[in-house]
């Protein structure tokens, strides 16, 4: 059994770390991008190279942070040292870790926020009892750029350690905030240009954008914002495209007082078994969560919107 929970959570990792790198090299070009059509006729609608084009935000370079202890607890002690560019993942945050336990442990992240944006996020470290590692957690800067962060002004981090055999979670941990030389210019602004389509119990999704060249076949890029006092999970079901069921892949998880801008991945396979070669109508219904009672707080009737 605990062999196949660490292929499973392998192949996870290694479908994730795809998914990044794939999402980073998305095309947004006039010709693939189209905006979903509102209803209202106001033409306030744009394509994200239009909306990139008009309001591109002024980057401030790479900001500083002080060396500071993001966590000393349980024989874990974690210190934020400084920020640092990749020419591949972007920027991340350096971090020392020491374990001064007698066990081998790993410590990952359940959740990473910028600006007040989720965003993806990977990390996991493995640290023998002990010992200590230099790491680096990498800010998804496909994640920074959808959600319009050019200057990041502070980070918040939920970490949580973990057996590094079996994978079993130890403790999880409060938030830890690292606030950067930027804090003061930060990008707040809501990334909701796009179509409502959902309003509902402080529970916000605009249909942002439909990507018909993403790397695993089309996307539908969603706005989504909580203020419902609690911690969501969003997923949606019955999606079909021009009239076909198809199975996209989407789960989006947004702590309240949170935004993320998530994508409903379309695969080509399910594009080409259908015909599908421009995305013209989409219907679908989302389901939302309390994501730590794991209770049902509504689910939708079904939303359609078509694309221009």
């Amino acid at each position: 059994m605990k062999k196949n929970t660490k292929m499973r959570i392998a192949v996870t990792a290694v479908l994730a770390v795809f998914l990044m790198m794939a999402a980073g090299s998305g095309s947004t070009d006039k010709d693939t991008t189209k905006a979903i059509a509102d209803d209202t006729g106001n033409g306030t609608t744009e394509t994200a190279s239009e909306k990139k084009e008009e309001e591109a935000p002024e980057e401030a370079g790479l900001p500083t942070i002080e060396e500071q202890v993001l966590l000393d607890q349980d024989g874990i002690k974690i210190t934020a040292l400084g920020l640092e560019e990749d020419s591949i993942w972007g920027t991340g945050l350096k971090i020392l870790i020491e374990n001064n336990t007698d066990k081998d442990l790993g410590i990952g992240c359940d959740a990473l926020i910028v600006n007040n944006y989720m965003i993806s996020d990977l990390f996991s470290s493995k640290v023998a009892a002990g010992k200590s590692a230099n790491e680096t957690i990498n800010l998804s800067a496909s994640s920074l750029e959808a959600a319009g962060i050019a200057n990041i002004g502070q980070i918040e981090i939920y970490f949580r350690s973990y057996d590094s055999s079996s994978f079993e979670t130890i403790s999880t941990y409060d938030k830890v905030t690292v606030q950067t030389s930027e804090f003061a210019n930060m990008d707040t602004q809501a990334a909701d240009e796009g179509k409502e389509l959902v309003n509902q119990d402080g529970i916000r999704i605009v249909g942002k954008f439909v990507d018909e060249d993403s790397f695993w076949g089309a996307g539908i890029l969603l706005y989504l914002e909580n203020n419902s006092g609690k911690n969501i999970s969003v997923s949606c079901s019955d999606v079909s495209i021009n009239g076909f069921m198809i199975n996209p892949i989407f789960s989006a998880s947004v702590y309240d007082g949170k935004m993320a801008v998530k994508e409903v991945t379309i695969l080509s396979s399910d594009l080409e078994e259908n015909n599908i070669t421009s995305v013209e109508e989409v219907e679908l219904k989302f389901s939302v969560l309390d994501s730590d009672s794991f209770q049902s707080l509504f689910k939708t009737d079904t939303i359609s919107f078509t694309t221009k």
